[in-house]
């Protein structure tokens, strides 16, 4: 099988190159490397069957060109991380729905099967709500903040993803599928743009203070990302799965706080907690939700898998990729 993985080389992307490649598919990867890295898929520059092209989804040439080779496509090209949305909304906007447009027209001219990668971040703060006290369902309303507030547009423009891939199957019966990705971790992820769990392993590695945003009673599910790489080829092969949206995450919520305390017993690290507002960190008016926790029924019933690594295992494996450049000693 011939897969096409548009931002390939960044941190899910290079995870799901290895799992194809190593069940003997060929994968062909297009990254700008606007937040992707050639470090992250350089060992399998000499694998048969792999190729990595420096382009972007915007350029329709480029794509096209990758595309009519490809058996599936795996759309995960995006800008992603809360510091960049906050820093670049234009680029934000524009990137994630005109390259997701791309993606998904030439699909259908080429009658390709896709998988388009979304965010529990459309959600917004439906789970903040009164009413809204169970896990979040695919089918839930969401609630999104001001305009006004470029916190937002990030998760607009994913929504607006969905409706367009929703769309095309739609009118064009193509075969695409949706997939809700709720904080995905692991080895190879960077902290550089906002992630949480990168940053801390790192910050406690080097006996610095975990940075906490907000008061860290916050609650997040993460999910290793071998798990979220499992999901995606069995969807992306399911043709129940054809026109749906699917949460992809680990029904276990934690503070942030807890998460914090976590890192630093499993590293034995010595470093104390600090805490920063919001504002100090991402500008005025920002928006945080305090839960968002999946429920993954539909991806069991779907695939008979939901993710599987608790998420001591998942931070270990963090810590293991980034100790042996800065491990404390003390």
């Amino acid at each position: 099988m011939r897969f096409l993985i548009t931002g390939g080389a960044g941190f899910i992307g290079s995870h799901l190159s290895d799992h194809l490649i190593g069940r003997g598919n060929q994968v062909s990867v297009l990254d700008n490397l606007a937040t992707g890295s050639v470090d992250n898929i350089v060992h399998l520059r000499a694998s048969e069957g792999f190729c990595f092209t420096e382009g972007d989804v915007l350029d329709c040439e480029t794509l096209e060109r990758l595309l009519v080779e490809a058996d599936r496509v795996i759309h995960l090209a995006a800008v992603v991380g809360v510091k960049l949305v906050m820093e670049q909304p234009v680029n934000t906007i524009l990137t994630n729905v005109q390259g997701t447009a791309n993606v998904l027209e030439l699909c259908c001219r080429h009658r390709k099967r896709v998988l388009v990668a979304s965010t529990s971040e459309v959600y917004g703060k439906t789970m903040d709500s009164q009413y809204m006290v169970r896990a979040l369902q695919e089918d839930d309303d969401i609630t999104l903040g001001t305009t006004k507030r470029r916190r937002w547009a990030y998760a607009c423009s994913k929504a607006l993803d969905e409706f367009l891939a929703l769309a095309y199957r739609d009118e064009n019966s193509l075969e695409v599928v949706v997939a809700r990705f709720f904080n995905t971790v692991g080895p190879r992820q960077t902290g550089r743009y906002g992630m949480v769990v990168p940053r801390f392993v790192q910050q406690a590695l080097a006996a610095a203070p975990l940075v906490v945003h907000g008061d860290g009673t916050q609650t997040r599910c993460f999910t290793h990302v071998a798990d979220t790489v499992e999901a995606i080829v069995r969807l992306v092969e399911e043709p129940a799965a054809f026109g749906e949206v699917v949460n992809i995450g680990r029904e276990e919520p934690v503070s942030i706080n807890e998460l914090a305390q976590r890192i630093i017993a499993l590293t034995g690290s010595p470093s104390p907690l600090t805490y920063v507002p919001y504002e100090s960190v991402y500008g005025p008016g920002y928006e945080d939700m305090h839960r968002r926790t999946p429920d993954v029924s539909r991806l069991r019933e779907l695939i008979g898998f939901a993710p599987q690594r608790d998420l001591d295992a998942t931070l270990r494996d963090v810590i293991a990729f980034y100790a042996p450049v800065g491990a404390w000693k003390g």
